[in-house]
């Protein structure tokens, strides 16, 4: 099966498997899980950060990260096609207890004119603007990065006027091996990131939250209120460490498929590519044209070993990662040639 539905599929490598069974744990509840508080230092310093936490998934990382930087009742500003806003259940909302306030962008990059026509002081009608959040990469928008001088821009202006700063760095060393500025550099004026472990850097599952020692402390005590506080967990953690020191160097090699499928795509008939040539390891194409629904060519594409989801009933989306080859990519899209032929 060739599987491009998301960089979410990758499976451990030999590597991190043999790191798991011979983990060293203990009871991270305690702080005492060594493999896990290694993990955690090692993040903080690759960011630049005074203390890391590890986290179940990307959606808690990103749910604590917002809760550690807002008051109730405040708002949090986002793109409108973000995950924090579209794919996270409402947890700004419901955890954090403030509102979002959407900006349309193009390309899922966000700049300091478009947000500062959005910002609200605290007023008799209005909620005044705690934190804004930045998607980095932009995973609805194609896999787009930031460029540095605008998350520099907004952090700067933002922090003058009291707002924080979180970046949703799910894919950020996707951003990094795109761009070629470290994620250190790169997140250096962010208050806090979250950035995940079990996509294309292929552990088997969590994900990071890095930021001020005192953030940090008060993430402790959401995570355990969001039931995320586990025991022996230095089994994942073990994978993390690997993924972290061994798996960025390699996504490049995941761009260079994605641009090989969207070339390939851009020649069948029936199909517009909507990013020509992608930046990380996103591509998302039209089918309107087709004369199918996404959910159709889904369907048909899964009978013949190839697998790729919709977004809506015109819009697909592909995603390469690590247990994806350039062969694979190529076969693919053969098949999606004759399933739409």
């Amino acid at each position: 099966m060739i599987d491009l539905r998301s960089d979410t599929v990758t499976r451990p490598t030999p590597e991190m498997r043999r790191a798991m069974a011979e983990a060293e744990v203990g009871d991270d509840v305690y702080r005492e899980d060594p493999t896990i508080n290694l993990l955690e230092a090692r993040a903080a310093e690759t960011f630049g950060k005074e203390a890391g936490l590890f986290v179940p998934t990307g959606t808690m990382g990103n749910t604590i990260g917002v809760k550690c930087l807002t008051t109730h009742g405040q708002e949090v500003i986002c793109d409108a096609r973000g995950h924090l806003l579209n794919y996270e259940l409402s947890m700004t909302s419901w955890f954090s207890g403030c509102q979002i306030r959407a900006i349309h962008t193009e390309d899922g990059i966000l700049t300091w004119d478009a947000i500062q026509r959005e910002i609200r002081p605290l007023g008799p009608h209005a909620a005044d603007t705690g934190c804004v959040e930045l998607e980095n990469t932009h995973n609805m928008a194609g896999g787009t990065v930031y460029p540095q001088a605008v998350i520099d821009d907004i952090c700067d202006r933002a922090h003058e006027r009291g707002i924080a700063v979180h970046m949703d760095g799910a894919r950020i060393f996707n951003a990094a091996a795109a761009s070629g500025i470290g994620v250190k550099q790169m997140c250096a004026k962010v208050d806090t990131v979250q950035f995940c472990l079990s996509k294309g850097l292929g552990a088997p599952a969590g994900s990071m939250i890095v930021g001020s020692e005192a953030n940090m402390k008060r993430a402790r005590l959401y995570r355990k209120r969001l039931g995320g506080g586990m025991r022996q967990v230095g089994i994942l953690g073990a994978a993390g460490l690997i993924a972290l020191e061994t798996m960025p160097h390699r996504l490049s090699v995941d761009h260079e498929n994605a641009r090989t499928l969207a070339a390939g795509l851009a020649e069948i008939p029936g199909i517009r590519v909507i990013t020509p040539v992608p930046a990380t390891n996103i591509v998302i194409f039209d089918v309107s044209s087709s004369g199918k629904e996404s959910a159709a060519i889904s369907a048909a594409l899964k009978l013949r070993g190839v697998l790729i989801n919709g977004i809506n009933p015109t819009t697909m989306r592909a995603v390469t990662h690590y247990d994806v080859s350039a062969g694979q990519c190529v076969q693919a899209l053969t098949v999606l040639a004759e399933t739409l032929a």
